[in-house]
């Protein structure tokens, strides 16, 4: 059974982007040591992408011509067509539901929720979220899009690991009893 993680990065005040949808405050850190839980390491380890259709946007019209994401299979959860699908993107438009019951029968590897907000709540919301690593950044942005959106949902994760990085940031890595 896949594990469906996430990793994420967030300003010290809680924001994963601007309230512009931007990330230009974590640009600055493309350089931040991370060591034994570099991105490189991570994306290793990942067999399927998951990201909501504002995401896919980003990433797709901000990061450049080239998929970021060429040796994984990638979906768009969106109710929407997209045009012009780079190879390997698939749209998936069945519901949350039935993905994660799609998601956790996969066992070539862990699933990463790319992004955050909705999408990721939602699988939190549905026990369906493994862990979560989160990269506090040394910045505080003054507002945007919260790493996680008020919805009344409660958890306790558990903690596996604190773990300061140069430059004054934070790794902390949660792990979520699931039930999905």
């Amino acid at each position: 059974m896949a594990r469906i993680v996430g990793y994420i990065a967030q300003s010290l005040d809680g924001f994963i982007a601007t309230e512009r949808g931007t990330l230009e405050w974590l640009l600055k850190y493309d350089d931040l040591d991370q060591g034994e839980f570099s991105y490189e390491r991570f994306i290793a380890r990942i067999a399927t992408i998951v990201m909501g259709r504002d995401t896919y946007e980003y990433v797709a019209n901000e990061m450049g011509a080239d998929w970021p994401y060429p040796d994984q299979r990638s979906i768009v959860v969106t109710s929407r067509p997209i045009e012009n699908l780079p190879t390997g993107v698939e749209v998936w438009s069945e519901g949350v539901d039935a993905l994660i019951a799609h998601l956790r029968a996969d066992t070539d590897g862990d699933v990463w929720m790319v992004g955050g907000g909705r999408l990721q709540m939602a699988f939190l919301e549905r026990g369906a979220l493994d862990e979560i690593e989160i990269y506090v950044m040394a910045e505080l942005i003054g507002g945007g899009v919260p790493i996680f959106p008020p919805t009344g949902f409660v958890a306790s994760p558990r903690l596996i690991s604190a773990t300061t990085l140069n430059r004054g940031c934070v790794r902390l890595h949660y792990a979520f009893d699931t039930k999905a």
